[in-house]
């Protein structure tokens, strides 16, 4: 899944955030959170307000039930640290992230990384994952980190709609040149919020992206098992699974 973008203004969100969890520990083996999982998320010591901690309590809950869980950085919450993994029980990647699901070597990413196009974003987003720029936010109080990120998603709620639908989409050489440098033809990644599955040519072939809806609206999800893959609705989570999983006896 990705692309969450869990804030106390969407409590219905977080609502079924929290009741897939509680489905999903005893029907998944490992679950996969390729970035946004919250709206913002202005440092571990935010853990504890109330805005994330229901969230934060649901992935311990998860994870001590026996689920692993395993978290990118989305370009909303690139400031998840040590902390929140400790609290949550969570593991977090490095991005991009090479795993093997049921024999297929595969590349999972965010994948704003790959809108290349968009030369404005990339200058923030290399400002944004800059260490010491970082560190100079994290040294500010509370209240005023939290001022900023809200005053971030407003600018980048009137810039983005006045933007080319193209510049906002993965750049398909980018994503072919990712996938040859790991040697790899299967990415899966969440950002554009344009689920599907998109051909990308590497130079061993036909490759493809297979990019994971959104929860703003359908709220799904993409479920790997030893039969194959689906993108399915939240909804169908319980008979998807049952799908993909069947070979396997679960």
């Amino acid at each position: 899944m990705a692309d969450l973008h869990l804030t106390a203004q969407r409590p219905q969100a977080i609502a079924l955030f929290r009741d897939f969890l509680a489905r999903a520990h005893d029907r998944l083996d490992h679950l996969y959170i390729l970035g946004d999982l919250f709206e913002y998320w202005v440092g571990d010591d935010g853990a504890d307000e109330a805005e994330f901690a229901p969230v934060v309590a649901s992935l311990r809950a998860a994870t001590g039930a026996g689920l692993a869980i395993s978290i990118l950085h989305g370009n909303r919450d690139f400031l998840l640290g040590e902390r929140f993994a400790a609290l949550s029980g969570c593991r977090l990647l490095d991005d991009p992230h090479e795993l093997t699901l049921f024999g297929t070597r595969t590349l999972i990413s965010h994948g704003d990384a790959l809108c290349t196009d968009d030369r404005e974003y990339q200058a923030l987003r290399q400002q944004f994952r800059d260490l010491r720029w970082q560190q100079q936010v994290l040294s500010r109080p509370l209240a005023e980190r939290v001022a900023m990120a809200r005053a971030l998603r407003q600018e980048s709620g009137r810039a983005t709609p006045a933007k080319d639908a193209a510049l906002l989409d993965v750049n398909t050489a980018a994503a072919g040149a990712l996938l040859d440098r790991h040697d790899l033809r299967r990415l899966i990644h969440g950002h554009t919020h344009r689920p599907g599955e998109y051909p990308v040519p590497t130079a061993a072939g036909p490759g493809v992206r297979i990019v994971v809806g959104d929860w703003y609206e359908g709220s799904s999800v993409l479920v790997v098992g030893p039969a194959g893959h689906a993108l399915v609705a939240v909804a169908d989570f319980s008979r998807a699974v049952a799908d993909v999983m069947r070979r396997q006896g679960k």
